[in-house]
């Protein structure tokens, strides 16, 4: 049978796929091109007629992620019309289940909600869960701050625009809009840390699921991010001081904005430094410990799981020819003192395992930790340690993602899944999406789960899953 969706926006056709219908390209706000181009979002005018939502719609402009030879690769046509939704429901009737929002990651320039890397059918379909995956506008289109051209932080604006048109609509879907839990990965993660502080977003959403969020990384303070701005127009060879630049700018093709984006990326990399060249942005300069402390306070209520992978960095830094060549002197002179402790921790190591342990430690792993020690709520703690015996990438960023979804045959050509022993893998997929799933049913993972306290305990997934601390863990 046919799944019909009657929302308060007009009616929607979807298909059904391994028992579970699914709705695809289901707009939450208008093509922002044109004029709308480095604009807020904008509503999705109400139709007529049944629409069709059978067939994926284009993703954000994009070039290829840096982490593809870790994650593989996928190819999906782009459009600036990409303002649209993904939804999975075990039925579209009025039955009110639990909803996770998911918001991709991938540095705020690469990704998208809708592919099948984060398929919501299983999940739907085992916990009788409404899964809604979200595309939002990336790169300078989603994140640029000029004050000449854009506020900054459209991406973000469309994140909470898709959060409103879940409220109003998702009912429609079999969805309860009064028990919604925002999850995400690694830029999706530290966005929702975003819409936590925003009042006017705070109260849609009920939970709150943080994969590896790069909450370590300093805040982009607007100055700094209109100065980009007006590198990247440079690259275009538009003169940002000139009248009219702001419409040269909206007029640019996305291609071409593509590339002069990777021009200032380029311009703007540092060693041993995974930050992208846009993110969102405060307008005044603050620390990560600040912001961190800013997104306790606001999280009052909210029921949270955090966590990390063991190895984040190294998925970035084993891809990168470049570090493969660096020497101990120049690792010890970025580290500092805290190499001994790294080499301590890991005997044998590399000098790529030192800066990477370094690194995941400063931008993601121990940012989590105080941000867990933060809050709050209920709070409880993973850490993701599985990784195939001998695979470069180790236990990296991104790691978890086909384990959470139960989608580890839609990871094709990933490199941190080779050699991974399949029965070990569907057992471990198996045991996260149960603890997924509870926690998004009812705020708690798990009987086997400690809340995240004094003790500093997280959940180890690994071939074995056991409670473990998270102390001593960094210099």
């Amino acid at each position: 049978m046919t799944p019909i969706a009657q929302t308060p926006s007009g009616d929607l056709q979807g298909t059904v796929e391994s028992g579970v219908a699914v709705f695809r390209a289901v707009p939450y706000a208008a093509a922002p091109v044109g004029e709308r181009r480095f604009a807020p979002p904008q509503p999705f005018a109400p139709w007529t007629g049944l629409r069709d939502a059978t067939a994926h719609g284009p993703i954000a402009p994009q070039t290829p992620s840096r982490l593809r030879a870790a994650m593989g690769d996928f190819e999906r046509p782009h459009s600036e019309d990409c303002l649209t939704l993904t939804i999975w429901t075990p039925a579209a009737d009025t039955k009110p289940r639990p909803v996770l929002v998911w918001l991709h990651g991938g540095a705020w320039m690469s990704g998208a909600g809708s592919l099948d890397w984060y398929s919501g059918a299983t999940l739907a379909r085992e916990g009788d869960l409404v899964v809604v995956g979200v595309n939002y506008r990336l790169g300078a289109l989603g994140y640029l701050h000029h004050p000449a051209i854009s506020p900054g932080n459209t991406g973000t604006a469309d994140q909470a625009a898709a959060l409103r048109w879940i409220a109003t609509h998702i009912a429609a879907f079999g969805g309860n809009p009064g028990c919604i839990t925002l999850a995400g990965q690694s830029a999706g993660a530290t966005s929702i840390g975003r819409l936590v502080i925003d009042p006017a977003s705070r109260p849609l959403f009920h939970r709150i699921l943080l994969q590896s969020g790069s909450f370590g990384r300093p805040p982009l303070a607007a100055a700094e991010a209109a100065s980009r701005a007006e590198t990247l127009m440079r690259h275009l060879e538009i003169d940002p001081d000139a009248a009219g630049a702001a419409a040269k700018l909206r007029d640019t093709p996305p291609a071409q904005l593509l590339a002069a984006s990777g021009a200032l990326a380029r311009g703007l990399a540092r060693f041993a430094s995974t930050n992208p060249p846009f993110m969102p942005v405060v307008a005044t300069p603050t620390t990560g410990a600040a912001l961190i402390a800013q997104i306790a306070t606001a999280a009052s209520g909210l029921d949270t799981l955090i966590g990390v992978t063991r190895d984040e960095v190294h998925a970035f830094f084993a891809a990168d020819p470049a570090m493969a060549a660096v020497d101990e002197p120049r690792a010890s002179a970025h580290i500092g003192s805290a190499i001994a402790h790294y080499r301590a921790r890991r005997p044998g190591a590399t000098t790529l395992d030192l800066l990477a342990d370094h690194a995941s430690d400063e931008t993601f792993i121990q940012p989590s930790w105080a941000l867990a020690a933060a809050l709050p709520g209920p709070t409880f703690a993973y850490r993701f340690d599985y990784t195939p015996q001998d695979n470069p990438f180790r236990a990296c960023h991104c790691a978890e993602l086909p384990f959470t979804f139960g989608t580890l045959d839609t990871f094709h050509g990933a490199g941190m899944l080779n050699g991974a022993n399949p029965i070990i893998a569907a057992a471990l997929s198996a045991r996260m999406r149960r603890d997924w799933i509870s926690f998004i049913r009812t705020g708690r993972p798990g009987p086997e789960w400690p809340a995240y306290g004094p003790a500093r305990l997280a959940m180890r997934f690994n071939d074995i899953c056991e409670p473990a601390t998270t102390q001593g863990s960094a210099p």
